[in-house]
């Protein structure tokens, strides 16, 4: 019996990441020519403005 492969965890970052930047690249074109339905859409603009806000947090917390 093989033990299961270890990988590091710098490499399992490195492969999620990938992963991630696709899917936002994908949802992006798709976005850019329309094809999002008007739900997608809205749970995208939450999502960015939840991000704006929690960016603006850690600003000023950072700051203070």
């Amino acid at each position: 019996m093989t033990a299961p492969a270890v990988i590091p965890r710098e490499v399992a970052f490195a492969n999620a990441r990938q992963v991630f930047d696709r899917a936002c690249a994908r949802i992006a074109r798709d976005r850019a020519a329309g094809r999002l339905s008007p739900e997608a859409e809205l749970k995208l603009r939450r999502l960015e403005r939840q991000q704006r806000r929690s960016a603006h947090t850690a600003q000023h917390r950072a700051a203070a």
